[in-house]
């Protein structure tokens, strides 16, 4: 009996305690906030821990699962068959959270519902202990667990659970012998084995053919001929061997304009036999025979099954044995000769029947004994290759352009990628004798066009003389752009021409490009061979300089056949006198001064007085060439840019700079202007390039004008280095 809540009645329930604190339901454990349940914290494992810096369960023991095989009992009411059943279960304890699932396996017709029985969460202990958890130490093989008011008995786990429990100091008994048996499954497996025939069909088993042999294939190259036959012909076949299922199917090779339609095969895939006989009554080819047949088909009836097979139909179909080359295969009364195989066939034959390859047989008609096309000459109708196009094909089709080549070669700035030649008929018609024709060669496309340019009294119409397209040689071919050269004598069109003379842009293109006839190297070589010394002394005696008219003369006498005009005209070029006088700082100063006299230019005070700004961080009062000609250029200086940027290049410079006021003095002063300049073309100024670092450049070498002389001393002596070039290559 207890006493009543009053005062002086109650003890002091604090009595005896050194700790006051609250109980709590959620604590920490390994930095993550878990459940532990009302009454303080409670001990979840039993693992001692390990040595270094704890880190969370759930980087601990993740995917860390501990899986017992358990079962338990239900009960089973007003049913005859059965009175309880065993459930077999598997339990998975997640160690990360303490979470546990139980599954149970799915058994067929079991008119229960199965798989996940609990799903995955904490369970609580039953009562008294409702407020705690399973934990590990829980679980134990032969341990009865309480699950939600259901008694499982662990009898095993795997070997993984084995291993962590021992490792926690759990002693594991053996895996538990005397599980008791479902009566209503074994019920359910009597009545499944029941219903097996006793006289089972024969299983033919094709799925290890068909996994071993899947996506191999034979090829065999056929031919059927029935040519004997009215309006037959040879027919080129390809035969398709599928190891796979021992079926086959044959397409047919149909050549362009053979007449035929393109049908999708000649034999569709199946099995092939060997003999072709009458087609056999429905349900007289069957898997199975019945026998001895008494009493009525049905109900009472009684019949045998023709195990022995006496009444079945044999069939022999090919098989990859019966297909090699020179074998005749009947393809339902059609004879087919197999001719070839590939590779991979013929390998197959050598790895599985130990046998060579025959050789192939030659089904195939040969090249010469084949009937070349013979396209109709051009009849002057448009372009060759639209003429050519409708001969190929019956529906006519554009000629394809060279894409790629026009880009490439299409005019860009100044880059006009035309050839353009000087020419004249070779005839001994004196009306055709002084007619001039300008030749030029498109590269984008590779076409041509011949001009006339305007004679005045000629009696001869001036103009478009042949229109612009690809012109064909008498050898055959087109004419290309090697093929056009200072003293070549081409064809277009029977007119016959001789080119006497070609513009800068295509003697420096064809240097560039190392042509035939302007390879430099070559040429030279080619001179070393032909020239020697003697003849050079005998001709030219102690001379540094020599005209351009004997030079030739005297190339062309040597060398005869061996160098054409284009070449000798190379060498004049590399070793040529310019005829113009050499470009000095008085004469394009004396260009420039009259100039700007011509256009009364006075503003040279302006032009001072911008310079002295840019020279204001400049302490030698020096300026670069390039700040230079950025400032005339903003100062609108009246000269022409190639002038400007000689004056420039030319002028006195200290340490590459430029003396501001010397330069506009000199400008600026009226000496030298009362004389006369002979004519310099601008092609002889130096040229602004803008891809130079800084400002301007001198291209050299990319334009030279006519020649008077040749340097004979350089000439020589770039002979003999050749030649003993030459000598050392000789073995």
């Amino acid at each position: 009996m207890a006493l009543p809540f009053l005062p002086g009645y109650s003890t002091n329930s604090t009595l005896g305690k050194d700790t006051f604190n609250k109980g709590h339901a959620f604590d920490m454990r390994n930095g993550v906030p878990v459940e532990v349940g009302v009454g303080g914290p409670s001990k979840t494992t039993i693992v001692p821990n390990g040595v270094g810096q704890p880190a969370p369960s759930w980087v601990a023991f993740d995917r860390q699962v501990l899986r017992f095989s358990a079962y338990f009992q239900e009960a089973v009411h007003e049913k005859r068959e059965e009175t309880y059943r065993i459930r077999r279960c598997t339990i998975l304890y997640y160690l990360e959270d303490d979470s546990i699932q139980v599954n149970e396996a799915r058994q067929e017709n079991s008119g229960i519902p199965q798989g996940t029985l609990i799903r995955r969460h904490r369970i609580a202990k039953p009562a008294p202990h409702d407020d705690k958890f399973y934990e590990v130490d829980s679980f134990n093989v032969g341990n009865n667990v309480t699950l939600y008011s259901r008694s499982f008995t662990i009898t095993d786990c795997d070997a993984f659970t084995r291993n962590y429990l021992t490792k926690t100091g759990a002693k594991v008994p053996d895996p538990a012998s005397g599980e008791p048996a479902d009566p209503y499954f074994e019920h359910r497996k009597k009545q499944a084995e029941a219903m097996q025939p006793h006289r089972p069909y024969e299983k033919c088993d094709t799925l290890k053919q068909f996994l071993e042999n899947d996506r191999k294939v034979l090829r065999f190259f056929c031919v059927w001929d029935h040519s004997r036959e009215m309006f037959g012909d040879v027919r080129e076949l390809i035969l398709h061997y599928f190891l796979a299922d021992d079926t086959m199917e044959i397409r047919e090779v149909i050549k362009a304009n053979s007449g035929r339609d393109a049908a999708p095969k000649f034999l569709h895939r199946s099995k092939v036999p060997k003999e072709v006989g009458a087609l056999h009554k429905p349900g007289e080819i069957t898997e199975r025979t019945v026998l001895n047949v008494f009493g009525p088909m049905g109900h009472g009836g009684r019949y045998i099954l023709d195990s022995l097979k006496t009444g079945a139909v044999a069939k022999q179909f090919y098989t990859d044995a019966d297909l090699t080359i020179g074998a005749k295969v009947n393809v339902w009364g059609r004879e087919v000769t197999i001719c070839d195989m590939d590779e991979f066939t013929a390998h197959h034959f050598k790895c599985k029947f130990n046998v060579g390859v025959p050789p192939a047989i030659v089904y195939k008609m040969s090249e010469e004994m084949k009937q070349e096309r013979e396209i109709p000459p051009y009849n002057g109708w448009g372009s060759e290759e639209d003429s050519k196009a409708n001969c190929l094909k019956l529906i006519a089709q554009a000629p394809k352009r060279d894409f790629i080549k026009f880009m490439k070669k299409d005019r860009q700035g100044l880059e006009s990628h035309v050839l353009r030649y000087l020419a004249r008929m070779d005839t001994n018609r004196p009306i055709d004798i002084d007619r001039t024709f300008i030749i030029s060669f498109f590269l984008s496309d590779g076409t041509i066009s011949v001009f006339e340019p305007e004679k005045r009294n000629s009696g001869i119409v001036h103009g478009k003389f042949i229109e612009r397209s690809r012109l064909n040689k008498k050898d055959g071919g087109y004419y290309e752009a090697e093929d056009l050269f200072v003293g070549a004598v081409v064809n277009f069109r029977s007119h016959q021409f001789i080119i006497t003379d070609a513009d800068e842009y295509a003697k420096t293109y064809a240097e560039n490009h190392k042509f035939p006839e302007a390879d430099f190297e070559r040429i030279m070589e080619v001179v070393a061979t032909m020239v020697s010394d003697e003849k050079m002394s005998e001709e030219f005696t102690d001379l540094t300089e020599v005209g351009i008219e004997p030079f030739m003369e005297f190339l062309e006498m040597t060398c005869q056949e061996k160098l054409s005009q284009h070449a000798i005209m190379v060498i004049a070029r590399v070793y040529g006198v310019p005829l113009h006088p050499k470009i000095t700082y008085d004469l394009v100063l004396r260009l420039s001064k009259e100039q700007l006299s011509k256009v009364d230019f006075d503003r040279y005070d302006e032009l001072l007085l911008a310079l002295n700004q840019a020279l204001e961080d400049v302490d030698n009062g020096l300026l670069e060439p390039s700040e230079v000609y950025r400032v005339c250029i903003a100062t609108k200086l009246p000269l022409k840019t190639d002038l400007l940027t000689s004056v420039i290049q030319q002028c006195p410079k200290t340490d590459g700079r430029v003396d501001c006021q010397k330069l506009v003095a000199s400008l600026k002063s009226k000496e030298g202007t009362e004389e006369n300049v002979d004519f310099i073309p601008t092609s002889k100024f130096a040229k602004p390039d803008k891809t130079a670092s800084g400002w301007f450049g001198v291209t050299e070498g990319a334009h030279k004008g006519p020649v008077h002389a040749i340097r004979l001393t350089e000439f020589k002596e770039d002979l003999v280095k050749i030649r003993h070039e030459i000598s050392l290559r000789k073995p």
